[in-house]
């Protein structure tokens, strides 16, 4: 197939489901398969493929999503930063309406403060070149799939000897995590849809551990619904003959080995340092820290950020979401108190988050 209609053929699904179903009736038991991409999880609700599957074979929604990840004390950093007048805070438009201990981005843009929203890393160094009295700081965000973007504003920066221009690193890596939730007995997982941006730059290769050390069969994934129900046939298939590994049925657009050229730049700016995970606390090596030769681009290392110790909303049950262990319909605060105009937690603000997809196509 070579359009992307075609991978939204009805028949063709439904010729996929029933094909599911035959292949679920040989199952001793019902299995749990999670995604870990927040844009497989708004295409699942979006097209329904749960109604199209057997009760013995559930999708559970996984920590997919890099904003509804960042910790609580990461917004509040972001928003010292847009309090000092001296600052230009450039961000991803997703990171405005999440809400920190005490206010939101939003919040502080209203009262004054400047907020620009870019649409590449790029962007922001061009604003700090055409604001030399000011510094920018962008809010790098993201899983490996935004991370060498990122990286390579670092570079550009240097290469035109900028000196107002920083990065508040929050990045975080994907493969790690799943191995913890593919340990925990409660989640009882047989299989993971794996991610296909951040695939892209970390290849198939990434997830061997997780298939070898774990016993988890892996399908990387494209996002139309046949990609996400022939990503759903291969785990049964790999269920069904006893085996685990690594599969990529996104084959058109990820490779084994990855983009080589994006893991050269991330390895070249960035070291693996321990990152704070909403939901799942600190995980030692999954996150993305600048290296010292690039400390000058640190706002972490450049920047006096005076932020108390985070408050944590009681009410919301973001971490339990982002774990796979609370529906977004079971949480007291989905579409009465928590909806989209109004977030009281993350995963309802992020266009990739769980909540929202479920709020807009699931109810």
């Amino acid at each position: 197939m070579n359009f992307q209609d075609e991978f939204r053929d009805r028949g063709l699904v439904q010729n996929m489901a029933a094909n599911i179903r035959r292949m679920a009736d040989q199952l001793k038991s019902p299995v749990n398969f999670m995604e870990v991409c927040g844009t497989h999880t708004m295409s699942i609700y979006q097209y329904g493929i749960r109604s199209l599957l057997p009760d013995n074979v559930r999708l559970v929604s996984g920590p997919g999503c890099p904003v509804c990840v960042t910790p609580i004390g990461y917004v509040d950093k972001a928003v010292a930063c847009a309090a000092d007048p001296h600052n230009i805070v450039a961000t991803f438009g997703d990171m405005l309406r999440v809400p920190g201990s005490y206010s939101s981005l939003m919040e502080q843009r209203a009262e004054g403060a400047d907020i620009r929203i870019v649409y590449s890393p790029l962007d922001a160094v061009s604003l700090a070149k055409n604001n030399p009295e000011r510094r920018v700081v962008f809010l790098g965000v993201g899983f490996e799939t935004t991370a060498p973007t990122i990286a390579a504003s670092i570079l550009e920066a240097a290469r035109q000897k900028l000196t107002n221009y920083c990065v508040l690193a929050s990045h975080k890596t994907i493969p790690i995590p799943m191995e913890i939730l593919s340990g925990d007995p409660e989640l009882n997982l047989k299989g993971y849809l794996c991610p296909a941006h951040v695939s892209t730059v970390i290849g198939g290769v990434a997830y061997r551990p997780l298939a070898e050390n774990h016993n988890i069969p892996c399908v990387v994934t494209g996002f139309e619904p046949a990609d996400v129900m022939q990503g759903i046939e291969m785990l049964l298939a790999q269920l069904l003959s006893g085996k685990s590994k690594v599969e990529i049925q996104y084959s058109r657009a990820v490779s084994w080995n990855g983009n080589l050229k994006a893991q050269s730049i991330l390895n070249k700016l960035f070291e693996p340092c321990d990152a704070a995970w909403r939901g799942l606390g600190v995980l030692p090596g999954t996150g993305l820290g600048i290296r010292a030769e690039y400390a000058q681009f640190d706002a972490e290392r450049i920047l006096t950020l005076d932020v108390p110790e985070p408050i944590e909303n009681p009410a919301c049950l973001c971490g339990e979401v982002l774990k796979g262990k609370l529906p977004p319909f079971d949480c007291p605060l989905f579409s009465t108190l928590c909806t989209p105009e109004s977030p009281v937690g993350a995963c309802m603000v992020s266009s990739e988050g769980t909540c929202a997809a479920a709020y807009k196509y699931g109810r």
